[in-house]
């Protein structure tokens, strides 16, 4: 049997089962396809990705037998997609089994934003509350007017769970969608000024790069929160930090970033972010679907049979 390429850190499980599935061949990252020996190259057909390093035409092209790169996350930015499709190389990845926490954590951030609860947390810790008194007092979150940008599968998700805390509903798509009593915006900058608050849920890539541009922030205001658990990508983030320092806007909720893990040090010195670990998807029971679901469309792959999830 042709052979599999694992490329990336797993976790010890999520390695253990590729290698009982498919004793596949390992490296970290694309960029160390070249230094396999040849024989090797010439013999993967499959590769299972898990990263964000660039997986491109060159390395492709190391690979000449290459058939499916079958990717770990539902965000596939780090592969070239037209280059793949270009020399007949399937993409898959594993959306849906992710929706329900990455939408659990937008909403988690907004309310950990806007209720501070990072901080109240820390004056109780701290013992301010016994010594100082009660916690000053923050901001309601519930019944505000909310924008998601990308009303994908997973901007709906969190869409849906905001509609629970009776909020006024709007959102930027590629075109309207069936939502009576939400409202439709035809560009970022229209809806940042109507709403409150402003989640980004945009799938990453060239396309959507600094999508929330200065203006878009500059329109959501000084009382505006914005909360991204898209990609780093997604936000000009010198303008959005600039906005966070000047009071440009109230807060934000964050858990992408550019150059991640290496944030902007900026970050850290703002008492109005709540930072988390590029952890949308981070519970036991949804990277083990994440996992399966990738075994799965390499199965399917070297079965002959229908990709579970393509991208291509």
């Amino acid at each position: 049997m042709s052979a599999t390429l694992m490329i990336g850190t797993f976790s010890e499980t999520d390695s253990a089962a590729l290698q009982d599935a498919f004793d596949p061949v390992a490296v970290s990252s694309p960029s160390d396809i070249a230094g396999l020996d040849i024989a090797i190259r010439d013999g993967i057909s499959a590769v299972a990705f898990k990263g964000h390093s660039p997986f491109g035409a060159a390395e492709m092209d190391m690979l000449p037998g290459l058939g499916l790169i079958a990717n770990y996350g539902v965000g596939y930015d780090a592969i070239d997609i037209e280059a793949a499709t270009a020399r007949n190389i399937r993409v898959t990845n594993t959306p849906d089994v992710l929706n329900d926490d990455v939408a659990d954590l937008a909403v988690a951030m907004l309310l950990a934003t806007g209720r501070e609860m990072e901080h109240a947390s820390a004056w109780a810790r701290t013992g301010k509350w016994k010594a100082q008194g009660e916690y000053p007092l923050n901001r309601k979150v519930s019944g505000g007017k909310v924008g998601i940008v990308g009303l994908g599968r997973i901007g709906r998700e969190i869409a849906d769970r905001l509609a629970g805390f009776k909020m006024d509903i709007h959102y930027f798509a590629r075109s309207e969608k069936e939502t009576p009593g939400w409202s439709y915006h035809s560009d970022p900058v229209s809806l940042a000024r109507a709403v409150d608050y402003l989640v980004v849920a945009l799938v990453g890539g060239k396309e959507t790069e600094k999508f929330i541009s200065g203006a878009v922030i500059e329109a959501l205001g000084p009382q505006g929160i914005v909360v991204n658990i898209s990609r780093g990508t997604t936000i000009d983030e010198g303008a959005l930090l600039d906005a966070l320092e000047t009071g440009g806007i109230a807060g934000a909720g964050l858990d992408v970033f550019l150059n991640e893990p290496d944030i902007d040090p900026r970050f850290y010195a703002l008492d109005n972010v709540v930072i988390q670990p590029h952890q949308g998807s981070g519970t036991h029971e949804t990277r083990a679907a994440m996992a399966a679901l990738q075994r799965d469309n390499i199965a399917a792959f070297r079965q002959g049979a229908a990709l579970k999830t393509p991208v291509n």
